[in-house]
Protein backbone atom coordinates (compact mmCIF):
# COMPACT_ATOMS: atom_id res chain seq x y z
CA UNK A 1 0.00 0.00 0.00
CA UNK A 2 1.37 3.55 -0.46
CA UNK A 3 1.26 5.79 2.29
CA UNK A 4 -0.53 9.11 1.57
CA UNK A 5 1.28 12.41 1.91
CA UNK A 6 -1.05 14.82 4.21
CA UNK A 7 -0.61 18.49 3.97
CA UNK A 8 -0.26 19.81 7.49
CA UNK A 9 -2.09 23.51 8.15
CA UNK A 10 -0.30 26.77 9.06
CA UNK A 11 -1.86 28.25 11.65
CA UNK A 12 -0.02 31.13 12.98
CA UNK A 13 -0.78 32.66 16.72
CA UNK A 14 -2.28 35.93 14.64
CA UNK A 15 -4.96 33.94 12.82
CA UNK A 16 -6.04 31.92 16.26
CA UNK A 17 -6.06 35.44 18.33
CA UNK A 18 -8.18 37.01 15.37
CA UNK A 19 -10.74 33.64 14.88
CA UNK A 20 -10.90 34.04 19.17
CA UNK A 21 -11.81 37.79 18.78
CA UNK A 22 -14.11 37.12 16.45
CA UNK A 23 -16.13 34.63 18.31
CA UNK A 24 -15.99 36.88 21.64
CA UNK A 25 -17.25 39.79 19.98
CA UNK A 26 -20.14 38.06 18.33
CA UNK A 27 -21.16 36.34 21.58
CA UNK A 28 -20.91 39.78 23.27
CA UNK A 29 -23.32 41.46 21.50
CA UNK A 30 -24.42 44.36 22.92
CA UNK A 31 -27.65 43.74 22.14
CA UNK A 32 -27.51 40.70 24.10
CA UNK A 33 -25.25 40.83 26.30
CA UNK A 34 -27.03 40.43 29.14
CA UNK A 35 -28.52 37.17 27.66
CA UNK A 36 -25.38 35.52 26.07
CA UNK A 37 -23.47 33.20 28.38
CA UNK A 38 -20.52 33.79 26.48
CA UNK A 39 -20.03 37.01 28.38
CA UNK A 40 -19.32 35.20 31.59
CA UNK A 41 -15.91 34.06 33.15
CA UNK A 42 -15.48 32.36 36.06
CA UNK A 43 -12.76 34.55 36.41
CA UNK A 44 -13.96 36.43 39.77
CA UNK A 45 -14.82 33.07 41.57
CA UNK A 46 -11.30 32.24 41.35
CA UNK A 47 -9.77 35.05 42.03
CA UNK A 48 -12.04 34.77 45.33
CA UNK A 49 -11.18 31.18 45.82
CA UNK A 50 -7.17 32.05 45.49
CA UNK A 51 -7.77 34.73 47.71
CA UNK A 52 -9.44 32.76 50.84
CA UNK A 53 -6.86 30.00 50.49
CA UNK A 54 -4.30 32.73 50.44
CA UNK A 55 -5.93 34.60 53.39
CA UNK A 56 -6.51 31.43 55.29
CA UNK A 57 -2.23 30.22 54.19
CA UNK A 58 -0.90 33.79 55.62
CA UNK A 59 -3.19 34.33 58.53
CA UNK A 60 -2.50 30.54 59.61
CA UNK A 61 1.09 31.56 59.56
CA UNK A 62 1.06 35.08 61.35
CA UNK A 63 3.13 35.11 64.23
CA UNK A 64 1.22 38.45 65.49
CA UNK A 65 -1.29 40.94 64.38
CA UNK A 66 -0.23 42.95 61.96
CA UNK A 67 1.66 40.15 60.66
CA UNK A 68 -1.72 38.77 60.14
CA UNK A 69 -2.79 42.50 58.95
CA UNK A 70 0.26 42.29 56.67
CA UNK A 71 -0.96 38.43 55.49
CA UNK A 72 -4.70 39.59 54.50
CA UNK A 73 -3.01 42.60 52.39
CA UNK A 74 -0.52 39.90 50.78
CA UNK A 75 -3.55 37.80 49.93
CA UNK A 76 -5.23 40.55 48.64
CA UNK A 77 -2.72 40.97 45.66
CA UNK A 78 -1.75 37.34 45.78
CA UNK A 79 -1.72 37.48 41.58
CA UNK A 80 1.12 39.29 41.55
CA UNK A 81 3.18 37.02 43.78
CA UNK A 82 2.00 34.31 41.49
CA UNK A 83 2.91 36.04 38.09
CA UNK A 84 6.35 37.10 39.54
CA UNK A 85 7.35 33.89 41.12
CA UNK A 86 6.60 32.66 36.91
CA UNK A 87 8.65 35.44 35.26
CA UNK A 88 11.44 34.23 37.91
CA UNK A 89 11.31 30.63 36.85
CA UNK A 90 11.02 31.44 33.48
CA UNK A 91 13.84 34.31 33.58
CA UNK A 92 12.37 36.46 31.69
Amino acid sequence: MAKKKTKKKSVSFEKIGKTIDKEIKKGCDKKDFKKSYKCSTCGGGLYFFGFLGSAIYYIAHATGFWNGVLGFLKAIIWPVFLVYELMKFLGM
